[in-house]
């Protein structure tokens, strides 16, 4: 077979490639690797006064667990991650003290953005308080009516939006979630040069 015979590349326009190269790119491993690092992570905070006059007192303790990833459909290439937080919470009434479990689900909105110098950063949209989802189990029938007074659940979720808020703007989360393009292809190059 000769050279004329060889079928030819079939090109694609800068545009089409860097798509193509996005979607490649930034896969749902590789924007969980750019949040994972929060996984394991503890979470605490109290007391706090909650409910009127804000008499009562929580203290709560906990872990962030390991995210999951969906992609978001779109001209941009995102992804939806949900952050797990399981929390122990302890409400001081000053005459007793009652206990609860919660459940949280943290959404996160993730979308590859281009910069300049051939890097990829990874935006992370933190929630609001109110797409925070919370499960909250109380000990007991008392436990259950207390959380409808204190207004605990708010509470929580609020905590916990702005603590993941401050955790994704921090130096070492912000590394992670940027991809030096040009870095990596200069080391993985195996041109003539490299040799």
């Amino acid at each position: 077979m000769s050279d004329a015979d060889e079928p030819r590349p079939e090109y694609v326009s800068y545009e089409d490639f860097g798509r193509q190269f996005f979607v490649a790119a930034v896969t749902a491993d590789r924007i969980l690797a750019g949040v994972d690092v929060l996984a394991g992570e503890p979470i605490e905070f109290g007391p706090i006064g909650v409910g009127p006059g804000r008499l009562a007192k929580v203290d709560a303790k906990g872990r962030i667990g390991r995210p999951t990833a969906s992609p978001r459909p779109g001209e941009l290439v995102g992804y939806r991650v949900d952050l797990p937080v399981d929390l122990h919470l302890t409400i001081d009434l000053q005459l007793d003290t009652h206990r609860f479990d919660a459940h949280l689900v943290v959404p996160l909105e993730l979308t590859a953005r281009a910069l300049d110098g051939c890097t990829i950063f990874i935006e992370a949209v933190p929630p609001r308080a109110e797409q925070v989802e919370l499960e909250l189990k109380a000990g007991g029938l008392r436990a259950s009516l207390l959380q409808r007074v204190a207004g605990v659940e708010g509470e929580i979720q609020r905590f916990v939006a702005k603590y993941v808020a401050r955790e994704l703007d921090k130096p070492a989360l912000r590394a992670a979630r940027t991809i030096d393009v040009a870095r990596a292809i200069d080391s993985s190059w195996s041109g003539p040069s490299a040799q």
